[in-house]
């Protein structure tokens, strides 16, 4: 392992108060800085980093999100029987610091999955994205056998396949990705669930068909639909060897989380969310999570804070 960052894990979000009462712990009594032996359980991994959302001309802030989230998921009650791990963050340091990070990024994600652990990413600026997905190739890629098909699945109301010839950023990295499949002979394969048509062009659209991603609009996630769009995502990760989630909390609407880059007029709620995230958890190939955008400096009474850690806290549920 790299022992370079473990001295410098910063523990102090994990707090909060202490039952009395037998088998009454929290997050913040169980999660330990991760260690050379630790064993196999959930990583939590800070990306502090705006670069992708100043280059995409959103609001800024997204880099405070990882200590945010900690701070947030802390109270919360332990339910797991594996560990949880904090391994610490990747901190981008300015605009031209954010390849090198999404690539450091890699290199830790890449790590932790080489010990069996399921990385969790807190984001961050949707570029995160291409940094965790990178790190999963280099895992898959150091290998033996063939390579296994890797099902990305992203709650957004965002397709982030904006053209990354002209700059790279928070709303490029599915495009790259996809350029990167290409360029590997893989195939890529892409669920984007909760685009809002309002916030995405003619041009994203059609791009998403050319890919042929599995595209649910946010009016479609309603309750009479909600069964038969969890057996089209059931279908979707059929085909696939292992997943990869990524949830951008934008796909909330704006009065469950405001505190993100970009607000939603309509969004998923979160009661209509957990139960097709429950699919992706309880399927067996989940491999890799990430969260982003996540905002404090605009968040309000942490109303997105505790909305994103609900969510670690229900895809770690069967842990």
């Amino acid at each position: 392992m790299n022992s370079s960052y473990l001295d410098t894990i910063d523990m102090s979000p994990w707090a909060g108060r202490e039952d009395p009462e037998a088998d009454s712990l929290r997050w913040h009594q169980v999660i330990e800085p991760l260690k050379p032996s630790a064993a196999p359980g959930v990583a939590l991994v800070g990306f502090a980093c705006d670069a992708g959302v100043a280059r995409n001309r959103g609001r800024i802030g997204a880099a405070k999100g990882p200590r945010a989230l900690r701070q947030a998921l802390a109270p919360l009650a332990w339910h797991r029987q594996a560990p949880a791990h904090d391994a610490g963050d990747i901190a981008c340091h300015g605009d031209d610091d954010m390849e090198a990070a999404q690539a450091r990024l890699a290199e830790r994600v890449a790590e932790l999955m080489g010990q069996g652990h399921l990385p969790i990413v807190l984001g961050g600026g949707h570029e995160v994205a291409f940094g965790s997905w990178s790190g999963l190739a280099r895992h898959l890629e150091d290998g033996d056998g063939p390579v296994p098909t890797v099902g990305i699945i992203n709650f957004d109301a965002h397709f982030d396949l904006r053209d990354p010839a002209q700059v790279r950023s928070s709303g490029t990295p599915f495009a790259q990705i996809a350029d990167a499949c290409e360029a590997r002979g893989w195939p890529f394969r892409y669920a984007c669930l909760g685009v809002s048509r309002a916030a995405n062009t003619r041009a994203l659209f059609s791009r998403a068909a050319e890919l042929d991603v599995l595209v649910r609009e946010d009016h479609e996630i309603t309750p009479a639909r909600l069964e038969r769009l969890g057996d089209e995502l059931d279908a979707f990760i059929g085909q696939c060897d292992l997943v990869y989630l990524t949830l951008d909390i934008d796909v909330l609407p704006a009065c469950e989380a405001p505190g993100v880059s970009a607000p939603a007029a309509h969004g998923v709620p979160l009661a209509l969310l957990e139960p097709l995230l429950t699919r992706v958890r309880d399927s067996g190939k989940l491999a890799l999570v990430d969260l982003a955008e996540l905002n404090p400096d605009v968040d309000i009474d942490q109303r997105t804070a505790r909305a994103a850690a609900r969510l670690i806290h229900h895809l770690t549920l069967n842990g």
